[in-house]
């Protein structure tokens, strides 16, 4: 049965660490096996706390009724600006929705109104299982204001694109994306009320 039976912890930095188990494979063999983290301690990762809370808060933003909002970041392991949503980990002390808010105000200097829906939406959800135990929960709303670069971080370097749906498509078809910003793009141009879902009746599994 495949286990994790000794973490070895490599690094020791604040929003990411490094962390080297040793492994059992379903047969009985040992094997190393590398991975990262959001947390800054062992007993803190998921394999000692299944059910901790998320680590961060991806959002997907109405402009109005037909335009998303989304960001073109500079990601540097890439070497270059890909397309995102908007995104950022959770403080200590918020709830998601409260984190939605303030990264939406960083990130974009755009003011962001989340909308109400069943908890089911906002079910934190691993984002790479395979390489971390990162997960972020989902939150969706409405943004309005104009963009600015007041809030960004000195390491920040982010244009905010207020996007129709010709203008996703085109960004689908030509740009690089983030996987969360590929699947809410394809939702987004597929037509009608992005949102629709959210009013779904979840009671008798009509989504």
């Amino acid at each position: 049965m495949s286990a994790v039976k000794k973490i070895k912890q490599d690094t020791h930095n604040a929003f990411l660490n490094f962390y080297e188990l040793e492994a059992e494979g379903r047969t009985g063999n040992d094997f190393p096996y590398y991975m990262v983290s959001r947390m800054t301690k062992p007993e803190n990762l998921e394999i000692n706390q299944p059910k901790r809370r998320a680590d961060g808060v991806i959002v997907f933003a109405l402009y109005g009724s037909d335009r998303i909002v989304l960001v073109r970041q500079y990601r540097y392991p890439l070497g270059r600006r890909i397309y995102e949503l908007p995104a950022g980990l959770i403080d200590d002390g918020e709830n998601p929705r409260e984190a939605a808010i303030r990264e939406m105000k960083e990130e974009t200097g755009l003011t962001f109104r989340p909308v109400h829906t069943d908890p089911l939406f906002e079910n934190p959800a691993y984002t790479t299982a395979g390489m971390t135990d990162e997960k972020c929960v989902l939150v969706c709303g409405y943004a309005e204001g104009e963009p600015d670069e007041a809030g960004l971080e000195l390491t920040e370097d982010i244009e905010v694109v207020i996007a129709d749906r010709p203008q996703a498509r085109r960004i689908l078809r030509e740009e690089s994306c983030a996987l969360p910003c590929a699947y809410m793009l394809i939702h987004f141009i597929s037509g009608g009320d992005p949102f629709a879902f959210l009013s779904a009746d979840s009671s008798n599994g009509n989504l």
